[in-house]
């Protein structure tokens, strides 16, 4: 029997990503801890190749390799060039404040490329096996991750919560899989999808299988109820490590999603479709109503997070491209934002000094107006006010989902968050109308001061033009599926 070599083709950016990490790591070997930042920007030239690589051979059409089990098309290629994106910033920004905290080194690098790397697979993932080798190599680079900082009692800690409640989630992820391979005998997401409209199938085990599923897909969006990891992780994580936890994977998340639940699962949707409201609705809930006691931002934003995803799934429940698309455009409008504003916080940072505290932003227009007036910006997109990104995010999935007779869901999401408004002022309120606690001059270094510039301005400026993004995401989502 002779053996056909699979088309190489679609995963060229996977390749390239994998040895240059080797290449990294033997590099990294033999550096002194001075000439770190030679793989620091090695790590920067890797994303950058995946760039190239992505954007030189992308196309609308569909191409699957490896026996069906990987697929290339639009969406995966447009979420893949935006994770490169998120995770070059979230470097860059980390730089200084790693360094002063003694994590500047090759494993915070390596780790980071690997998570990506597991990123990139999940997204292409069109096989229940893939997708699990994707999510693991996530799971474990950002477990190792939140605990590099080892002489830190909260981050040993908050990598212990992390990896239990990951563990678990993986294992219902998993259970589920196995409930829908037992019913229909197949682990491709096309060739389920089709079993489950031809063949005659227990519906009772594969909806088994789709609660596990739904669960597992739940704890990696951080939706409510099971979010109970993210403010511990949030809070207890070094911010660097923090900004890469809400940012990157929650593209990758989203792409799972699509795979699973859309291509795998389509035909069950009147199923999941429940299921996936009351996520919503209580990811809102919770998200924005907790999120008012906090007083520190970081936790904050864990809660805000959990009320993004809220809407993120609303979008899913409307069950046709426009609610696809609208999710996909609201999870990368998220994402441009976070990164803004965890962003802000490590530049505030300093050595012995961590800017988590509400009471550290007082005043913060009188020690450096600039970055009040970027993290004004990103803190009014979060609330969804006009003309900020956020707004047009928030309303394109509530169109999508009032299309779909679901009016009582856009009221419930509306008035939430309205109230979830509250704290994202709050944040605006200290900065320009409270005294400063601290005098001490905020000086951030040349590129991360250019990149947060352009971080908060792509914000409004993506607000005011949403179109190009809207299409796009809509186009990838009607040539994928």
């Amino acid at each position: 029997m002779a053996f056909l070599s699979p088309d190489f083709s679609p995963a060229y950016p996977e390749i390239f990503l994998l040895i240059m990490i080797c290449i990294i790591m033997l590099v990294d070997l033999f550096l002194d801890n001075d000439q770190r930042y030679f793989t620091f920007i090695l790590s920067l030239i890797s994303l950058a190749g995946c760039a190239v690589i992505t954007f030189v051979t992308l196309s609308s059409e569909v191409q699957y390799t490896f026996s069906g089990m990987f697929v290339d098309d639009l969406m995966s290629d447009s979420l893949k060039l935006m994770v490169y994106l998120t995770v070059a910033l979230v470097l860059i920004y980390s730089r200084n404040y790693i360094r002063v905290r003694g994590m500047f080194k090759g494993e915070f690098f390596s780790l980071s490329l690997f998570a990506t790397l597991g990123m990139m697979v999940m997204i292409s993932a069109s096989h229940f096996i893939v997708f699990y080798l994707g999510l693991e190599l996530l799971s474990l680079s950002l477990y190792a991750m939140v605990a590099l900082q080892r002489d830190s009692a909260l981050a040993t800690e908050a990598a212990m919560k992390f990896f239990v409640l990951g563990a678990l989630a993986s294992g219902f992820l998993l259970y589920g899989m196995s409930m829908i391979y037992g019913a229909t005998g197949e682990l491709h997401t096309s060739k389920i999808a089709e079993a489950i409209q031809t063949k005659t199938i227990d519906h009772q085990v594969l909806i088994i299988g789709l609660v596990f599923i739904v669960a597992g897909l739940a704890f990696k969006l951080s939706a409510a109820p099971f979010h109970m990891w993210a403010p511990d992780v949030y809070q207890g994580s070094p911010t660097a490590v923090t900004l890469f936890i809400g940012s990157a994977p929650k593209l990758a998340a989203f792409g799972f999603t699509i795979r699973l639940l859309v291509d795998g699962l389509g035909a069950l949707a009147a199923d999941w479709q429940g299921m996936l409201i009351i996520l919503a609705v209580a990811s809102m809930a919770i998200g924005n109503i907790v999120a008012i006691m906090q007083t520190n931002i970081k936790r904050m934003l864990a809660y805000s997070t959990i009320s993004h995803m809220g809407f993120v799934l609303l979008g899913f429940i409307a069950v046709d491209h426009n609610g696809y698309s609208s999710a996909m455009f609201y999870v990368i409008a998220y994402v441009l934002m976070t990164v803004g504003a965890f962003g802000i916080i490590m530049i505030l940072s300093r050595e012995g000094f961590e800017a988590e505290n509400l009471s550290d932003y007082k005043g913060l227009n009188q020690r450096n107006p600039w970055l009040a007036l970027i993290m004004m910006f990103l803190m009014l997109s979060m609330a969804g006010i006009p003309p900020m990104i956020g707004f047009y995010a928030k309303l394109s999935v509530l169109q999508a989902i009032v299309n779909t007779g679901f009016i009582w869901l856009a009221i419930t999401a509306v008035v939430l968050s309205l109230i979830g408004a509250f704290y994202y002022l709050r944040i605006i309120k200290l900065m320009y109308f409270e005294a400063p606690e601290h005098n001490a001059p905020v000086l951030p270094s040349f590129d991360a001061k250019i990149l947060i510039s352009i971080n908060g301005l792509a914000v409004l400026i993506t607000g005011i033009f949403p179109q190009a993004l809207m299409g796009l995401s809509l186009q990838a989502i009607q040539t994928s599926m």
